[in-house]
C-alpha cells in the first residue's frame, strides 16, 4: 500500500497565517502571527512546525496551496506600484465618473471613494471600435511609440492597457502591448481583454489598473516564497487559490494577481461546502470570522453561490457602489471588518463603534502584550470567560486580562460609565449584530430566509461566536467541522483545478443564433480545459455552463445555469424557460411580453473530485463529563454563568452537553450559551443546536 503524498494548504491572514499538512486522513496545523514585512517568513515557520509534528522532512511534501490576502490589502492600503492607464480618447475619466450612481441617495455630503489612479496617470490614446468590434478609428502606432517614450521618462512600474470595446475586439490592445514591450523591456503590461474580458468599461477597467498596481508588488512576493521554500527543501508545485473558488498555478497567478483578490475567503466557502455535502446539507451559512474581517456566504445545494463583480474596500459598510468593483469570477459573499483584532471606541453620539480598523497581529489587541492600548474584539472576549488566558493559539499567545480591562475601561467604560464586563458586553453585541445584519442584508438581495439555514461556523474567531449570531438570526443549528481554526486553509487543499472563461456577446432571444452559440460555448470551454490542463494533466475535467440574463431595459442580469446539454444544443425557448424560472424565484413574478437579453456567457471548467462519503448513522448520546467550570458571560440572559469547559479532544463520536458550555482546543474555542446543547458526529464536527429542554 502506497504512503500519501503530504499536501501543505497556507493561508495569509491579516492577523493570523494558518497552516495545515495533510497526509491521507492525518491532518497537523498550527498558527503563527502573520509577518507583515516578509509574509513568506511566517509560512517558513508554519511549515517547520507542522513538519515537526507529523516528523517529515519538507522536501516530501509534493505539493503547496497557498491563498492570501496580500492583494487585498494592496488595494485597501494603496500600496502599490506606479501605474498608468493608457485607454480610448474621451474615456480617460471613466474611473472617476463611475456610473454615476448615488450609493446613499439622501447623504448631501456624500463623498465618493477616490479612484485608484490620479487623472495624470491616465493617458489616451487615438483609436476606437463599435460595439461589435468594428474599426471605426485605426490606432496610430506612431502616437502610442510617443506615449511610450513619455511613459518612460515618467517611470512607471506597470502599464494598464482598457480600450473601448476590447472585449469583443483585442487587436489594438495587442498591438499596443507589442510597442511598448519593445520601449519598455522592464514595465508589466496588463490587458483588459485579457484580465476581464467584459461589457462594462468602468468596471472592467478599474479591475485592469488593479491587477496593474499589484502585479509587481505579487509577483516578487511569489517570486521569493517560491525560492524561499526551495530553501527549505520544499522544491514542489506551487498553487494559488483564486476567487472563483478553485486553484491556479504560480505562474498565472503572478501574471493575474487580480484574481487573488478573494482567495483566503474563497477557501473557506469551499471548506463549508465540503461539510455540507458530508453533512447531506442544501442549505447553509458559510461564517468565517478570522482575526481581520469576517465573511459570511451562501451555500446551496453544497455549492457556494458566485458572482461576476464584487467590490473591494466599501467606504460605506453595507452599501453596494461604495467600493472598488473587481470584475472576475468569484464566490458571493458579503466581508465585513469584523475580526478578533477589530479594534472599538465610542463615537460622538457615544455609541459603540467595531471596526473597520483591525490591530492586526502587529501590534495586536491589548491582550497581546504588543504595544496595542485600544480594545478589540479579542479583548472583549477574554474579558467575558470566552478565551482561556493560558491557553490562547495552543499556549503559544499568552493573554493578559488586565490588559483587556484596562483597555475597555479607558476606551469605552469611562466614557459611557461601565465597567469592565459591562463594556465588553457591549463591544460584543454590537460586533455580533453587524455581523448578523449582514448576513441578513445579503440573504434578502438573494431573497433567502436565513430560518430553514444551518450555520457552519471556522476561522479562528467564529465558534467564540457563531451561537450568539443563530440566537440573533432565529437559526436552529450551527456545525463547527474539525479543523475549524484553519478552515480556509484545509478548503485550499478541497479545492479543484478550474478556470472561468467568460465573453460578453449582447444577443436577445428574439434574434437568437444557434450556429454562434454553440461556437461561443465550444470555444470558452477549450480555453477554460486548456488552462486546466496546463495545472494538472491526468485528472479528469468537468465543465459548467451560465449566461447572464435579463429584460430588455434592465441595467443588471441575473446568473443561470445550463445543463452540459443544453449548452450544446443551444434553444431560445429552453433558455427563456430557465430565466423565467430564477428569475420568479428571485423577484416573485416573471414580466410578461417583453424581450429578453443575454449579455455574458461563461464555462467553468473544473477538475472532477472524488465523490464525498456522506456520513453514517449517528452514534448513541453520551453525556460528557467537563474538566473544569469557568465563569461565563451569557449575552442572551445578560448574566454571568458557570459553564462547564469541556476538552475538544475528549469529544468523541456521540458526546453530549448542554449549554452553557465552553469547548476547548488549540485553535479556537467553542461557545455553547445556555440556550444550546452540542453533539458530536462521527467525523467530530460539533453540532450546536437548540437546547430542548429551555427551547420556548
Amino acid at each position: 500500500m502506497t504512503t500519501p503524498s503530504p499536501r501543505l494548504g497556507v493561508d495569509i491572514g491579516g492577523t493570523f497565517t494558518d497552516v495545515v499538512l495533510e497526509i491521507g486522513l492525518q491532518r497537523y496545523s498550527t498558527k503563527v502571527l502573520t509577518t507583515y514585512a516578509a509574509p513568506e517568513d511566517a509560512i517558513i515557520e508554519g511549515m517547520a512546525q507542522v513538519c515537526a509534528k507529523a516528523a517529515i522532512a519538507p522536501a516530501v511534501i509534493s505539493q503547496i496551496i497557498h491563498g492570501t490576502t496580500l492583494a487585498t490589502n494592496a488595494l485597501i492600503e494603496r500600496r502599490g506600484a506606479k501605474t498608468a492607464l493608457i485607454t480610448t480618447r474621451g474615456f480617460r475619466d471613466v474611473i472617476e465618473m463611475r456610473t454615476e450612481s448615488r450609493f446613499e441617495q439622501y447623504d448631501l455630503n456624500l463623498v465618493l471613494p477616490e479612484p485608484l489612479l490620479p487623472r495624470n496617470r491616465r493617458h489616451v490614446v487615438t483609436e476606437r471600435l463599435d460595439a461589435s468590434g468594428k474599426v471605426l478609428i485605426p490606432l496610430d502606432l506612431a502616437e502610442v511609440a510617443a506615449l511610450a517614450d513619455d511613459l518612460a521618462v515618467a517611470g512607471y512600474d506597470s502599464i494598464a492597457v482598457g480600450l473601448l470595446h476590447s472585449y469583443v475586439n483585442d487587436t489594438h490592445e495587442r498591438m499596443i502591448r507589442d510597442v511598448l514591450a519593445t520601449r519598455l523591456p522592464g514595465v508589466m503590461i496588463s490587458l483588459s481583454s485579457e484580465v476581464s474580458p467584459q461589457m462594462r468599461e468602468y468596471e472592467r477597467f478599474n479591475t485592469t489598473i488593479a491587477n496593474a498596481y499589484i502585479k509587481p508588488l505579487m509577483k516578487s512576493y511569489l517570486g521569493r516564497l517560491k525560492g524561499r521554500l526551495a530553501d527549505e527543501g520544499a522544491d514542489c508545485p506551487v498553487f494559488l487559490m483564486h476567487s472563483g473558488g478553485g486553484i491556479i498555478s504560480l505562474e498565472s497567478a503572478a501574471e493575474f494577481p487580480v484574481r487573488l483578490v478573494e482567495s483566503g475567503p474563497a477557501g473557506g466557502a469551499v471548506f463549508a461546502a465540503d461539510i455540507a455535502a458530508r453533512h447531506g446539507l442544501d442549505k447553509v451559512l458559510s461564517f468565517d470570522m478570522g482575526g481581520t474581517t469576517a465573511k459570511i456566504c451562501l451555500i446551496k445545494d453544497q455549492t457556494p453561490k458566485t458572482a461576476r463583480v464584487f467590490e473591494v474596500a466599501r467606504t460605506y459598510r453595507f452599501k453596494k457602489g461604495s467600493g472598488m468593483p473587481i470584475s472576475i469570477p468569484v464566490i458571493d459573499m458579503v466581508e465585513i471588518g469584523a475580526g478578533g483584532g477589530s479594534l472599538a471606541h465610542v463615537d460622538a453620539m457615544n455609541q459603540i463603534r467595531v471596526g473597520p480598523e483591525s490591530a492586526g497581529s502587529e501590534p495586536g489587541p491589548a491582550c497581546y502584550g504588543r504595544g496595542g492600548e485600544r480594545p478589540a474584539v479579542t479583548d472583549a472576549d477574554l474579558v467575558l470567560g470566552k478565551l482561556d488566558p493560558a491557553n490562547f493559539a495552543g499556549g503559544s499567545i499568552p493573554l493578559d486580562p488586565a490588559a483587556s480591562a484596562m483597555a475597555l475601561c479607558e476606551h469605552i467604560g469611562k466614557t459611557l460609565e461601565m465597567d469592565a464586563v459591562e463594556a465588553a458586553w457591549g463591544l460584543a453585541e454590537v460586533v455580533d449584530e453587524n455581523m448578523a445584519n449582514a448576513a441578513r442584508v445579503h440573504a434578502v438581495e438573494n431573497g433567502e430566509d436565513l430560518a430553514g439555514y444551518t450555520m457552519i461556523a471556522f476561522g479562528g474567531a467564529a465558534p467564540l461566536h457563531a451561537a450568539r449570531l443563530c440566537e440573533k438570526l432565529g437559526i436552529a443549528r450551527c456545525l463547527v467541522p474539525r479543523g475549524a481554526g484553519v478552515g480556509s486553509a484545509i478548503g485550499f487543499l478541497r479545492a479543484p483545478f478550474s478556470f472561468e472563461a467568460n465573453r460578453s456577446v449582447f444577443m436577445k432571444l428574439s434574434a437568437f443564433d444557434q450556429t454562434m452559440v454553440k461556437m461561443l460555448f465550444s470555444e470558452m470551454e477549450g480555453e477554460a480545459t486548456r488552462f486546466v490542463r496546463s495545472c494538472d494533466a491526468t485528472a479528469p475535467i468537468m465543465a459548467d455552463y451560465k449566461v447572464y440574463m435579463r429584460y430588455s431595459g434592465q441595467g443588471w442580469e441575473i446568473p443561470v445555469p445550463l445543463s452540459a446539454a443544453q449548452a450544446q444544443a443551444p434553444d431560445a425557448t429552453t433558455f427563456l424557460r430557465l430565466f423565467e424560472t430564477d428569475y420568479t424565484a428571485l423577484f416573485g413574478r416573471s414580466v410578461a411580453g417583453m424581450d429578453v437579453e443575454i449579455t455574458v456567457w461563461s464555462v467553468n471548467a473544473y477538475t472532477a473530485q472524488k465523490p464525498v462519503v456522506p456520513l453514517g448513522a449517528a452514534p448513541v448520546q453520551t453525556t460528557i463529563e467537563p474538566v473544569g467550570h469557568r465563569t461565563l458571560f451569557d449575552p442572551a440572559l445578560g448574566a454571568q454563568v458557570t459553564a462547564a469547559v469541556i476538552d475538544r479532544a475528549s469529544m468523541r463520536p456521540g458526546a453530549y452537553a448542554q449549554g452553557p458550555a465552553v469547548i476547548t482546543e488549540d485553535e479556537t474555542t467553542v461557545i455553547v450559551p445556555s440556550s444550546r446543547a452540542v453533539f458530536a458526529h462521527p467525523d467530530g464536527t460539533l453540532d450546536v443546536h437548540i437546547n430542548p429542554k429551555v427551547a420556548p
